[in-house]
């Protein structure tokens, strides 16, 4: 029974007393009355949970600072409405439910690399009085996976980029350029000179096929660190679309690029001890 619950029941038990010791039919009928919703009351807030079906699928995998959403699928026999409140830890959420199915997400924000465990999730309804509260139990047994934060460090990439550009005019070989190619690498010297637009095609990029993320090549003595650049350079990579691999002590991930490859390196990260 809910709090408002116990407050009526002894307003049914006063009225009650107060009929017999007066005699009053008016007081007891209105005694009656009021047990009659308190019945009601259990039966149609019973309803509220009753034959409904609830799948919960958590995230995979997230990272640090983000949010892991947590997807409630509702899904019901025969229509009709329901009104709820959903509530984890310091949340609390109402729910109305009208239709077969719905679905309903919640969030919460991970703070540490690893693994993140849900906590105890609570449905009930107090519907339609509030003097009756029905209620289930969500004890989730699965988890999200947290990678670590992305950081660079910039003292390095400064030195590779100033190495870089001292070898920028040095290429490889002139090809004509195509509409959509970028107009960077486009040979200014030859356009001036009326001889068209040609590509440089550069040394480097003929000979760097992948880039090769090991972390024993990472500069930085703590493990947390080493990790949080390794997935910085794995995001600059699939931002680039650039094919890369991952070599950490005790496993490995094999070149490769696109979104799928972003999530087994963030998967791969998070599990890293």
């Amino acid at each position: 029974m809910y709090q408002q619950g116990y407050l009526f029941a002894v307003l049914i038990l006063i009225t009650f007393i107060a009929g017999i010791n007066y005699a009053n039919n008016l007081i007891l009928g209105f005694c009656f009355l009021i047990s009659a919703v308190l019945c009601i009351s259990f039966y149609l807030t019973f309803q509220q949970l009753y034959a409904l079906k609830i799948e919960v699928h958590c995230q995979e995998v997230g990272q640090v600072g983000e949010e892991l959403h947590l997807d409630f699928y509702f899904s019901q026999m025969h229509k009709k409405s329901r009104y709820l409140w959903l509530k984890a830890d310091d949340q609390l959420h109402k729910l109305a439910l009208n239709d077969l199915k719905q679905s309903f997400q919640l969030s919460f924000l991970a703070d540490a690399r690893g693994q993140f465990h849900y906590p105890m999730i609570q449905i009930f309804s107090v519907y339609p009085f509030g003097l009756v509260r029905a209620w289930t139990y969500l004890n989730l047994q699965s988890f999200s996976w947290v990678a670590p934060q992305s950081s660079m460090a910039v003292p390095e990439n400064k030195n590779m980029h100033h190495r870089f550009e001292q070898d920028v005019d040095e290429f490889r070989e002139l090809k004509a350029y195509s509409e959509g190619q970028s107009l960077q690498a486009v040979s200014w010297k030859h356009a001036a000179r009326g001889q068209g637009l040609y590509i440089k095609v550069f040394e480097q990029y003929q000979e760097q096929h992948e880039v090769e993320i090991r972390y024993d090549y990472m500069p930085s003595s703590s493990h947390e660190e080493k990790l949080s650049l390794m997935m910085g350079l794995a995001e600059q990579c699939d931002h680039l679309n650039c094919a890369y691999s991952l070599y950490l002590p005790n496993v490995q991930l094999p070149s490769a690029s696109g979104e799928k490859q972003l999530h087994q390196a963030k998967l791969l990260l998070a599990q890293a001890e």
